[in-house]
């Protein structure tokens, strides 16, 4: 799995601990990590939490990602921008038991984390277990063990519902504000990282002419 960092302007400076705890926990599990920044608080590329949400469902749909990382200063904001855009299903996680349930029973592809609100002393620890428990143990299968086969219902009439109610991603990026999509994506290794990943050939013709 290709699992994407995003890290929102506000926290920027946490983005070093964040890809290192990311990486000691998933690489092991034979996941590949991309560090989309930002990387420090001074980025020429400055993304807010709307701007967030944009790249995640630029990748998710593109295919140049299969699992997003973000989040803010409490994670809300990432994850209601998140939520706007089509194919991506993010959760909020605090804790732990957060990061087994999403994974387990909303079985998702996004998650938004709060890198400010309770983020003190052992927060690194906390975000081990929180990466441990979401990749850990595999996605979608349902808790507790007999709720799986509703839950696994549910999870494809909300998949079906999203269909419905979501505009094609493309469709959003010709009409969005093409000045906040540019800078959205003019990070110092968005090129590098997404076009090699890129699987949309429309998505990735249609940003790389911007």
């Amino acid at each position: 799995m290709r699992i994407a960092l995003i890290n929102e302007n506000s926290q920027a400076s946490k983005n070093p601990l964040i890809e290192t705890t990311l990486r000691k926990v998933v690489e092991p599990m034979g996941h590949t990590v991309d560090n989309y920044g930002m990387y420090t608080a001074d980025d020429a590329c400055q993304i807010t939490y709307v701007k967030a949400g944009l790249l995640a469902g630029i990748l998710l749909n593109s295919g140049a990602a299969d699992y997003v990382v973000t989040g803010c200063g409490t994670g809300e904001g990432a994850m209601l921008a998140c939520n706007s855009f089509p194919g991506v299903l993010c959760g909020h996680l605090v804790d732990p038991s957060d990061g087994f349930m999403f994974a387990q029973i909303n079985d998702g592809n996004c998650v938004a984390l709060p890198f400010a609100k309770d983020f003190g002393w052992g927060a690194e620890l906390k975000l081990e277990m929180i990466f441990r428990q979401l990749f850990g143990f595999g996605h979608g299968n349902g808790y507790p063990p007999e709720r799986v086969v509703p839950e696994q219902r549910n999870k494809k009439i909300l998949d079906q519902v999203k269909a419905i109610t979501h505009r094609p991603m493309i469709d959003i990026l010709h009409d969005i504000d093409q000045t906040f999509l540019k800078e959205t994506i003019s990070g110092e290794h968005f090129a590098e990282l997404f076009y090699p990943a890129c699987k949309d050939e429309a998505i990735g013709a249609y940003l790389k002419a911007l």
